[in-house]
């Protein structure tokens, strides 16, 4: 089995890296580093390049007898995007776009896809399904959504066959220690209650406290990354078997609030930290949590991990970096 794996040294790519590089798979990642790492490769040839780049891609393709690709290479922060929506474009589409060309002039017809659930846009249900309206409020999302549009193009024009993953929120580490999240800056909710647990930061903030919700504060889909790697091993297995194309929603299915989140973390690091109380930003729906009925009984998928694990490992991973 040789795969071409797109941002393998980035935090989601680089743990599917070592997952399969376990399993004994022939890997070849491609990563620019703009948002990776390249310590955090642990398995396979490393390749440094712009996914955008047609020349390296043909190379790189043309004579690899690729099996299959997996994308991990988008840019990801909302507003990010939402200030240069051109750089998101140009990253996120037009060079998934000359991937997939250079993909179908090879002969390579599977393609496993890091998507979000940023592509449905404000919620309006409580659990949200693969069949939701998808409505994206942010060029991230949108591009995103653009790329599922495109897959879906290539599977009728010439048989590409894909499964488009579409994660809420994920987080944890490696158990080993090995690997997690180095993102700068830093915006996702556990990693930073934790560095406020360690001391990188001063505080942290709890945006709103009178959602509807059982707390006041806003409940979202939290996912350990390792759950999200056997997601998408089950995913590869599944086109690699012929099976036809996809799109599963990933998610734990009951969510947890931002309160439960800092209670959790300052149970399982001992620290008390400060918390700050604002209002709530605008935008922010109360509740975002994920209907994953579909991939488990399509692929068998079965999420092992709670919000203790999930916080545990990743504090793990915090001691490590915030001591080096």
């Amino acid at each position: 089995m040789r795969i071409l794996i797109a941002g393998g040294a980035g935090y989601i790519g680089s743990h599917m890296v070592k997952l399969l590089g376990r399993a004994g798979a022939d890997l070849v990642i491609l990563d620019d580093l703009s948002n990776g790492y390249a310590d955090a490769i642990t398995a396979g040839e490393f390749i440094r390049g712009d996914l955008g780049d047609a020349a390296l891609l043909r190379r790189i393709v043309g004579t690899g007898n690729f099996d299959a690709v997996m994308h991990f290479g988008a840019f990801i922060e909302v507003g990010e995007s939402v200030a240069d929506p051109l750089r998101y474009y140009q990253n996120n589409v037009a060079a998934t776009v000359t991937l997939l060309r250079e993909m179908q002039a090879a002969g390579i017809r599977r393609f496993v896809f890091s998507s979000t659930a940023a592509i449905f846009g404000e919620p309006l249900t409580d659990l949200i399904d693969e069949d939701h309206p998808k409505r994206p409020i942010n060029p991230y999302g949108r591009s995103k959504l653009m790329v599922e549009t495109l897959l879906e193009d290539c599977d009728a024009a010439f048989g590409l066959k894909s499964c488009c993953l579409r994660y809420f929120n994920a987080a944890g580490a490696d158990p080993e220690g090995q690997l997690g999240e180095r993102h700068e800056p830093e915006t996702h909710l556990i990693p930073l209650v934790l560095q406020a647990a360690s001391g990188r930061r001063r505080n942290i903030r709890i945006f709103g406290t009178d959602f509807p919700t059982p707390d006041g504060t806003a409940v979202r889909d939290f996912i350990h990354v390792d759950d999200l790697c056997q997601a998408h091993q089950l995913a590869l297995d599944h086109l690699l078997a012929g099976g036809d194309s996809a799109r599963f929603n990933l998610g734990n299915g009951k969510g947890y609030s931002v309160r439960q989140v800092i209670d959790t973390v300052a149970k399982v690091t001992g620290r008390q930290f400060e918390v700050e109380e604002s209002d709530r930003r605008l935008g922010d729906p109360a509740r975002l949590v994920a209907d994953s009925q579909r991939i488990k009984a399509a692929l068998g998928w079965n999420p092992k991990h709670d919000l203790e694990t999930i916080i545990r490992d990743a504090w793990q991973w915090e001691q490590k970096i915030s001591t080096d």
